[in-house]
């Protein structure tokens, strides 16, 4: 029978399947596997330069309290938790605390040069968790079973194999982290009815990070690859009395850095570009490796190449070429505008290695350098007396942020008497994408894509503004780091 003749049946069918698939357009939610015929190839490969249709991009609002604080060497004592909670000022509207120490230990040869002890960092956790959990009618609920060893752990996720990407399974009694020296099967227990959970802490030497998230969220969002990194860039550019330590995450499809960093000290000539010298080294040398298995391959492997990016600690910069009588006039009369003309930060931030960095309203008093513990008068300042630094105040402990979506609701100091430094706190809203399919075919664990960029492409980045951002940063910091290696 002749297939062609349109009066039979074969025929019949040919017109009417022509017909009826002329115009017809793919469903959008099919894949290209199910696709098939050189009719689908045009819109194949049109809509894989498009965003999924089957896809929806939500944006959470979520508040970070940051704060740093340099407690020169002291231990925390039971009655420190007092003072820590005027610092924190928990609310119950903050979503994630990060905090950065700087000497939790003392700077002396056998604590820069000699092996790290753990105890100082579990210390300000235990304290830490106190402070958080019991202001929110959480008691927190002591001795710690198998309490943490390690002063570089992590948050370990549920196996995807064994969950849903959501955290949806995850119960109190699920163990939510463990020190990343450790084998898998070592996991350790949190304490449990608290209201936060402990996501990342690293110690190097007297730098401390310390990061923690409400538990419900890991009940409702995707956290992945929480990743530690540390650079020791002090005695002879290798020692961790100076230097930082990160931590990287991803919370959806957005990845966060949080760097806490400890730089070179003094008020002399040159002594900025020291700083400027080993914020360039932090850049070039904190990466976050891939796991073996490779199931982190989008998951930025810099600090530039995540989404949103927090930097603070104890920068140590200082007021350039500012007499001290006039510093200490201008902090009398709170004229804090006039001393942030002298500010060495500030400089950087207009055209050095933190340009394109942004920070808060400083409408506080310099933080540095008081005389004593327990005082409120900064060092110096008064004819001969003997055995105190002479020290013209400065804003050393510093948070800034890089990067789009990220609002800054407060910037604060606090007075606690507890060390030569007075802690500062800083308060954020940020954005974060929730991507969701809304094709029943694809598989829980590909609902969260990453928005971050190939290492490759870092200074070529998202958009041209950005991309130019990423330039500057890099072109301000290589050119420091020359002329600070010119004069030394």
């Amino acid at each position: 029978m002749d297939d062609k003749n349109p009066k039979s049946s074969s025929g019949r069918f040919r017109k009417w399947f022509k017909r009826k698939h002329k115009k017809k357009r793919p469903d959008p939610c099919y894949n290209q596997d199910e696709l098939s015929g050189d009719d689908f190839m045009e819109d194949v490969h049109v809509s894989s330069f498009e965003m999924d249709p089957c896809t929806s991009t939500n944006e959470l609002s979520f508040r970070i309290f940051v704060g740093t604080w340099n407690v020169a060497g002291r231990s925390p004592v039971g009655s420190l938790a007092v003072d820590l909670e005027e610092w924190l000022k928990p609310q119950d509207a903050v979503d994630i605390y990060v905090f950065g120490f700087q000497e939790i230990v003392p700077l002396k040869t056998r604590t820069v040069i000699g092996a790290e002890d753990p105890k100082k960092a579990k210390n300000w956790n235990l304290l830490i968790g106190k402070a958080l959990n019991e202001c929110f009618g959480r008691p927190w609920l002591t001795p710690m079973v198998n309490p943490i060893s390690s002063d570089s752990y992590h948050y370990a996720a549920v196996p995807v194999s064994e969950k849903r990407a959501s955290f949806s399974a995850i119960s109190d009694n699920t163990p939510m982290w463990r020190p990343i020296t450790q084998q898998r099967h070592h996991r350790q227990p949190v304490i449990g009815g608290s209201k936060y959970k402990l996501m990342a802490s690293k110690k190097m030497v007297g730098v401390f990070i310390s990061v923690w998230m409400k538990k419900e969220l890991l009940k409702k969002y995707c956290v992945s690859n929480v990743k530690v990194s540390s650079v020791a860039c002090g005695i002879m550019g290798y020692l961790g009395n100076k230097g930082s330590v990160s931590v990287s995450m991803l919370i959806e499809g957005t990845s966060f850095c949080f760097i806490a960093a400890h730089l070179a000290s003094g008020e002399k000539k040159g002594d900025e570009g020291r700083r400027n010298h080993q914020v360039t080294e932090i850049f070039k040398r904190t990466s976050f490796p891939r796991s073996a298995k490779g199931d982190d391959s989008l998951h930025p492997l810099t600090i530039l190449g995540h989404d949103r990016i927090f930097w603070f600690g104890d920068l140590n910069y200082r007021l350039y070429n500012l007499e001290d009588n006039l510093a200490r006039h201008l902090i009398k009369k709170q004229d804090w505008k006039a001393l942030q003309e002298f500010d060495e930060l500030r400089r950087e931030q207009e055209d050095g290695v933190f340009q394109s960095w942004r920070e808060g309203n400083i409408e506080f008093a310099p933080t540095y350098k008081y005389s004593s513990l327990n005082c409120n008068r900064y060092s110096g300042g008064l004819p001969n007396r003997s055995g105190e630094k002479q020290r013209t105040p400065a804003w050393c402990d510093r948070i800034l942020w890089y990067g789009k979506g990220v609002k800054i609701l407060s910037y604060l100091r606090s007075e606690i008497k507890f060390s030569d430094h007075r802690p500062v706190s800083a308060l954020f809203s940020t954005q974060i994408e929730v991507t969701k399919s809304t094709n029943p075919r694809f598989s829980a664990k590909d609902t969260s894509v990453p928005n971050i960029m190939p290492p490759e492409l870092i200074g070529t980045s998202r958009n041209n503004e950005e991309g130019q951002a990423y330039v500057a940063v890099f072109k301000k910091a290589t050119e420091a780091s020359s002329i600070h290696k010119q004069k030394v």
